[in-house]
């Protein structure tokens, strides 16, 4: 694992994962689905609660607390936070009240990433798109619900990632809501997630270029990524070196993540996966492997965790080893 400015490569990611997980799972209990009416909550709740590796969240949670480290000590001292409404620093809100709402805007951003994700999912396995029984080693929403409420689930938890980002809470500056909510609009819109489903439906069958297969999957599933990221840092404060930095090691990673979810497709069995194996080369989909090989598509993946290590370290930031160990887990994972 990567250095990070002086500070110990060593790192205990299942302890720090643990502890920040706690705090999602705490609150996606709390918020989702609570009032919906017609069993629409329960279907909400199947999609969300109690599965997933939730690496979206992690990834905001990661990246909030990269930038509040700063450069240095002195400096994040120094510099006010991008996440303080400067009004509340005006009428003499104190620090603490301040980190507070920094802190809730970094949680919320953090359920809301994953409420997307998980919309994503209901939608992508219902038998109009990829037709999938199995997501998360459980039956998929459609599957367990029917396809009407699945269709309900996965269009309410979209609105209500939103709906978290925007809350009745005067700590949360309205700048910050509104650059969380461009953020993941876009990064799930058209030029995002819903962009590249369109692309891979499209692309059944045809032979892709590494070119074109990189943009689908920049935007299918790299987007949102990146998004987690920036959005972490965007409830702090960052320069614009540690920006483009952050920009950069989300963009690597996302594209990674695929690759070795590519991989993982031809190595792995279902019960592992806990979704269809073997699903893309059946569906005859372009995919790393089919294009460039086994061997050469985990070197592919081993060259994006270098690029994604070099952003971090050309950040500035002070610690980024959450980060760093989120990357090396993204590729090296089993499942």
């Amino acid at each position: 694992m990567m250095a990070a400015h002086g500070i110990s490569t060593a790192f205990d990611l299942a302890g720090w994962s643990g502890q920040h997980l706690d705090l999602v799972e705490q609150a996606l209990g709390q918020w989702v689905g609570r009032d919906a009416p017609a069993g629409l909550g329960e279907a909400m709740r199947y999609a969300v609660l109690d599965g997933g590796k939730r690496l979206r969240p992690l990834l905001v949670l990661a990246a909030y607390e990269a930038v509040q480290s700063g450069a240095d000590g002195a400096a994040r001292e120094a510099a006010p936070c991008a996440g303080m409404d400067q009004a509340a620093l005006r009428a003499g809100m104190d620090q603490a009240a301040l980190r507070a709402g920094m802190d809730q805007a970094a949680l919320r951003a953090a359920c809301a990433v994953e409420l997307i994700h998980a919309y994503s999912l209901v939608h992508d396995d219902m038998p109009c798109m990829d037709n999938d029984v199995l997501r998360r080693g459980k039956p998929t929403v459609h599957v367990q619900f029917g396809e009407a409420q699945a269709l309900l689930a996965g269009d309410a938890l979209q609105a209500f990632a939103f709906e978290l980002l925007t809350p009745d809470d005067e700590r949360v500056a309205p700048a910050v809501q509104a650059a969380l909510c461009r953020q993941l609009a876009r990064a799930a819109g058209s030029a995002g997630m819903a962009g590249g489903q369109a692309i891979d439906l499209a692309s059944v069958g045809l032979a892709l270029t590494q070119d074109q297969l990189r943009q689908m999957h920049r935007l299918k599933t790299g987007a949102l990524l990146q998004a987690s990221v920036m959005m972490g840092a965007a409830c702090g404060a960052s320069g614009a070196a540690a920006h483009k930095a952050l920009a950069d090691y989300g963009a690597a990673l996302g594209l990674a993540f695929q690759v070795v979810d590519d991989i993982l497709d031809v190595v792995a069995d279902s019960a592992t996966l806990g979704k269809t194996a073997g699903k893309d080369a059946a569906s005859d989909k372009p995919t790393y492997v089919s294009l460039l090989g086994l061997a050469p598509a985990q070197a592919h993946a081993q060259e994006l965790l270098a690029q994604a290590q070099a952003a971090l370290a050309a950040s500035g930031l002070a610690d980024t080893r959450a980060l760093a160990a989120l990357a090396d887990m993204v590729v090296n994972r089993s499942y």
